[in-house]
C-alpha cells in the first residue's frame, strides 16, 4: 500500500482556507493513506474555551468531516485528520478516519498538553485499532508519542500502521517515533505542521514539521522539512508490521513479562 502525509501551516480559524489547501494538495497525489495534522482545519493556539467550542465541529456532519468523506470517496483514499470535535456539549481534540465508504471511526486524543487542558475536554474513546482493506489502523495524536504505553496498546490491539496527527513543538518526537516503531515493530506516518502562531498575549509557538514515515525496522521512508508545506509517500509492506519475530527465539509480544511491568 501507499501511505502518505501532508505537512502545512494551517490559518487560524480559516476553517475554508484550510479545507481547500488539502483538497488541493490531494489532487495531485496518489496514495493510499493519507495523514493530515492535528487540528489540520482550525489551527492550534485558542485564547478560550470559548473559541475552541466555536471553531469545533459535529461529526460527522460538519463541514470538515464532509468534505473528508467525499474527499475519500473520489480518490479511493483512506484519511486520518485531526479536528475540534463537539459532542455532546463537549470540545475534543479529535481524529477522523474517513475511507471510500464513508466516515469509519473517531478517536479522541487521551494525553492533552499544555494549555489544551483549558480548552478541551479529556478524551473518552480509548486507543482504538480499525480494520481496513489496507491493514488495520491505529490513531494516536501529537503528545501521545510521550507515553510509551499509547503506542504499545494500539500494537497489542493489532495495528499494523499508527496514524500520527501533529502539531509537534517539543523537538524530540521524530526521533522517538523511531524507537516506538522499533519497539512494536509498526509502521507510522506522523504528520506536523509547519508555521508559528502567537495570538493574544501568549508566547509564540513555533511548530517543528519534520513530518515522517516509520518502518517497522525504524527506518526513515520519508521525512519533510521544518518549515516547508510538503505532502510526500512511501510503499509499505503491511506483512512486515506482522511479523513480531526479532530471531528465531525472541518474539516481541511473546516474550513479555506482563507480571513485573506495574
Amino acid at each position: 500500500m501507499r501511505a502518505g502525509f501532508y505537512q502545512f501551516a494551517p490559518r487560524f480559524g480559516d476553517i475554508k482556507y484550510n479545507l481547500q489547501k488539502v483538497l488541493d494538495a490531494a489532487a495531485s497525489v496518489e496514495t493510499d493513506l493519507l495523514v493530515l495534522p492535528e487540528l489540520f482545519n482550525t489551527g492550534y493556539q485558542f485564547t478560550s474555551e470559548d473559541e475552541a467550542k466555536s471553531l469545533s465541529e459535529k461529526i460527522p456532519s460538519g463541514c470538515t468531516t464532509d468534505a473528508l468523506i467525499k474527499l475519500s470517496a473520489k480518490k479511493k483514499v483512506y484519511i486520518v485528520a485531526g479536528i475540534a470535535e463537539n459532542h455532546e456539549g463537549k470540545t475534543y481534540n479529535s481524529a477522523v478516519l474517513t475511507g471510500p465508504d464513508g466516515l469509519i471511526g473517531v478517536y479522541r486524543k487521551t494525553h492533552l498538553f499544555y494549555e489544551e487542558k483549558l480548552w478541551f475536554s479529556q478524551g473518552d474513546t480509548g486507543f482504538k485499532v480499525w480494520q481496513t482493506p489496507l491493514g488495520n489502523i491505529g490513531i494516536m495524536i501529537c503528545f501521545d508519542w510521550f507515553f510509551p504505553e499509547a503506542a504499545r496498546t494500539l500494537a497489542l490491539r493489532g495495528a499494523d500502521i499508527i496514524a500520527h496527527p501533529s502539531n509537534l513543538i517539543l523537538p524530540h518526537c521524530p526521533d522517538a517515533m523511531v524507537t516506538r516503531c522499533i519497539e512494536n515493530r509498526v509502521f507510522a506516518v506522523t504528520a506536523n505542521r509547519t508555521g508559528s502562531e502567537q495570538r493574544g498575549d501568549k508566547e509564540r509557538l513555533t511548530f517543528i514539521g519534520k513530518s515522517q514515515i516509520i518502518s517497522p525496522a525504524g527506518k526513515i521512508l520519508r521525512r519533510a522539512s521544518e518549515d516547508k508545506d510538503e505532502i510526500a509517500v512511501a510503499e509499505i509492506n503491511i506483512n512486515e508490521a506482522r511479523n513480531k519475530n526479532l530471531n528465531s527465539m525472541n518474539d516481541l509480544f511473546g516474550d513479555r513479562k506482563k507480571e513485573f511491568y506495574e
